[in-house]
């Protein structure tokens, strides 16, 4: 494995368990390299940090571009992010968490990630809106709820699941399935 793949995998695993605060000398040690090689790959931590972020929306931006185009299924649409968050999980838990802590930089790449999930999704929704098979609600609350519901189980793991279980892999299933029922115009459902 060379050397910046190392870094930026054990830095994605440092900073989830321990924050973002954390000095680099930890992340080079858990790393198995030199602290110099840090910056010679990433000039700041915050380099580091950007480089994660974009790393972490490029995967969660790919897979749900692909979707978005191919499906008019918000369902579909919204198992395939609970699966990138659940890959991630701890990080994405840790990223919500001290967000606003974070530089401006980051705080920048976190909104632009996020904004990809909304354009994704939006895409998908006013499909089924248009078909009648979800409620005419407006699209940016849709979403906002989605993201609230998901968010709160992540930021509050501790009330849900044991420490070392996947609130995602326990009660995705159950976070999607409720929130369809929300959202579903019933009498589309029904006919």
């Amino acid at each position: 494995m060379n050397t910046r793949k190392k870094i930026i995998e054990t830095a994605y695993k440092v900073f989830s368990e321990k924050g973002f605060s954390v000095p680099s000398s930890i992340i080079a040690k858990e790393a198995g390299v030199s602290h110099g090689s840090i910056f010679a790959h990433f000039p700041t931590m915050n380099d580091l940090l950007i480089s994660l972020l974009s790393d972490f929306g490029d995967k969660m931006g790919s897979s749900l571009h692909i979707l978005a185009k191919k499906c008019d299924s918000v369902e579909n649409l919204l198992k395939e992010h609970l699966k990138v968050l659940k890959e991630y999980e701890t990080f994405y838990s840790r990223l919500i968490s001290e967000k606003n802590r974070l530089p401006n930089e980051a705080k920048n790449t976190f909104a632009i990630i996020q904004s990809t999930v909304a354009f994704h999704f939006s895409s998908v929704i006013e499909r089924e809106i248009e078909k009648g098979m979800v409620k005419k609600l407006p699209v940016h609350m849709l979403f906002n709820i989605w993201l609230g519901l998901v968010h709160y189980y992540l930021l509050n793991k501790d009330f849900f699941s044991d420490s070392n279980e996947s609130v995602i892999k326990r009660y995705g299933s159950e976070l999607l399935s409720t929130y369809l029922n929300l959202i579903k115009n019933e009498r589309k459902v029904y006919e």
